[in-house]
């Protein structure tokens, strides 16, 4: 009988003692999402989705191969300017995984030139690098909605 009660102590200790992570806040990344924007206003979009990158980051764009790695992304970007151009964006929603190193960010996108406006929505792909800070992994958008205020559908209310 004594062996029973040792045998049941040690398979609760066992069974009990996983530790669970707190779940990381969203608010974390949808700051990161917001910084790399004002990287783009500030530096240029070539300098914030090179600075932003991941190493093994992946980016699709519209008519063309995935840029695969951070040094494609580079050179992807050689003898080009982003001069006459400003891209920003508002991420609307974030949500990261419960490991706490995964995690995506939605929301809109605006492209503006001297003689063009145009807006959009992305998804990116958030991950925690080997320093423990958010860099995408992946990234893409399309073209669409001009004021998303008037096109999200309305959220439903609990009663």
């Amino acid at each position: 009988m004594k062996n029973a009660y040792i045998l049941t102590f040690v398979f609760l200790v066992l069974f009990s003692c996983s530790e669970k992570k707190p779940v990381a806040n969203p608010q974390v990344l949808m700051d990161a999402d917001s910084a790399f924007s004002d990287y783009s206003v500030n530096h240029g979009m070539q300098k914030a989705f090179i600075e932003f990158a991941h190493d093994s980051v992946v980016l699709l764009k519209p008519n063309r191969m995935p840029i695969v790695g951070k040094q494609d992304l580079i050179k992807s970007y050689h003898g080009k300017s982003d001069n006459s151009f400003v891209l920003t964006w508002k991420p609307a929603n974030a949500v990261i995984a419960e490991s706490g190193d995964l995690g995506y960010t939605y929301g809109f996108w605006t492209f503006t030139s001297s003689n063009e406006t145009s807006h959009g929505t992305y998804l990116t792909v958030w991950k925690k690098n080997a320093t423990g800070h958010w860099k995408y992994i992946a990234d893409t958008g399309n073209e669409g909605l001009a004021n998303p205020s008037e096109t999200l559908p309305a959220q439903k209310k609990n009663k």
